[in-house]
């Protein structure tokens, strides 16, 4: 029989070639429905098309035609089945996966704690085996799965999160994608029935699914995101061998209410423990076109200046449109709020602008402010 022998120039090349580390991807939503495993999905069939070796590990379609759909356009590893309990149950193979040796692999709902009798406990450690291996994964999961964030979650909505994930596994990861879509369409989708059958989806939107608890958990993964896309950059360095920051920048907004200057010198102490630029921003409006309001916003816009802040003043139209696009296009970190009304309609006009803000913005630390009526 006869053998390829290698010359040691060969052998010394194959010791010194560095190896590749796989990488991990994870698409993280908010919410069941919001499209995680369709995004995953498209992207293995990107990677296919443009020649990778994609295969899927595990995908729960939970009936949803458009994913199963997907799904069926490529490879999928077959399942291990075990027994437990007198009922078998499927899990994904990983050493059926290693001996396939793929370079991408799909594993769904990170988070999943397999049966027992699996070979790992969780199926992050599942993925982490592949890694090893050197096989690329690509992954998703919820944010209320995050183990730290768990007792917040429980907190906003009232749900116990039994199956969680280290704060270390998400942070392995070396790209996190926001799989985003408005609390208003995910529950439009849920009414229609693409995510639940419809017994169950209107449970859902009287329960989990309600409005306050959508916002919230949106809030909790664009920040999640952005701490991602945070750390990233600490590990960059600039030509000259700095590390690339970006600074911190703070929004105030105000009105001619005199209490106003109780925000701006709260803004201010937040400006300088962090050392952020400090801009202090109010929209043109017909209701300071008084005499007095005119002197008590030119005092608020003289000590905001007395303070060291950029004013802003913002063209005529809705206060919430405004500043969300000052924000967007100044990429503003945190926008500070003054909180004044309490009761009756002026309390619904107040949330009902703060929601439409929130809708518009991007993502940004909000900070509500406490103060006293004129």
């Amino acid at each position: 029989m006869s053998q390829t022998h290698k010359t040691p120039e060969q052998w010394l090349e194959e010791v010194e070639s560095p190896r590749r580390e796989a990488i991990f991807k994870l698409f993280l939503g908010y919410a069941p429905g919001v499209g995680k495993t369709y995004q995953m999905l498209s992207e293995g069939i990107r990677r296919r098309t443009r020649g990778e070796d994609v295969i899927i590990g595990v995908v729960e379609t939970h009936g949803r035609k458009v994913t199963a759909e997907l799904a069926s356009r490529m490879e999928t590893a077959p399942r291990k089945k075990l027994e437990y309990k007198g009922t078998v149950f499927e899990e994904m193979d990983v050493d059926g996966i290693l001996q396939r040796k793929p370079q991408v692999v799909l594993v769904d709902e990170l988070a999943h704690t397999n049966i027992e009798g699996s070979k790992h406990r969780k199926r992050y450690e599942d993925v982490f085996e592949l890694l090893d291996a050197g096989i690329d994964v690509i992954s998703t999961m919820n944010v209320q799965h995050i183990e730290s964030l768990a007792p917040t979650v429980r907190q906003l909505t009232g749900v116990q999160v039994r199956e969680t994930v280290p704060d270390w596994v998400v942070q392995r990861a070396g790209e996190i994608v926001m799989s985003d879509l408005t609390p208003q369409a995910l529950q439009t989708r849920m009414k229609r029935g693409d995510i639940y059958p419809t017994e169950r989806a209107e449970r859902a939107l009287a329960n989990f699914f309600r409005t306050s608890n959508l916002i919230a958990l949106r809030e909790l993964a664009l920040r999640q995101v952005a701490q991602a896309v945070d750390h990233s950059l600490e590990r960059l360095r600039t030509e000259d061998g700095h590390p690339l920051t970006v600074q911190e920048r703070i929004a105030v907004c105000i009105s001619s209410n005199p209490v106003a200057q109780h925000l701006i010198a709260r803004g201010a102490r937040m400006a300088q423990a962090i050392g952020a630029e400090l801009y202090v921003v109010y929209v043109d409006l017909k209701v300071d076109e008084s005499d007095e309001n005119r002197r008590t916003l030119a005092d608020n816009v003289r000590f905001a200046e007395s303070v060291g802040a950029k004013v802003v003043r913002l063209e005529r139209g809705d206060v919430a449109e405004r500043v969300a696009e000052f924000v967007r296009t100044q990429h503003i970190t945190h926008v500070v709020f003054g909180r004044s009304a309490t009761r009756g309609w002026r309390r619904y006009v107040y949330w009902s602008a703060i929601h439409r803000f929130l809708r518009d913005a991007p993502s940004v630390d909000v900070h509500i402010v406490t103060q006293e009526t004129r």
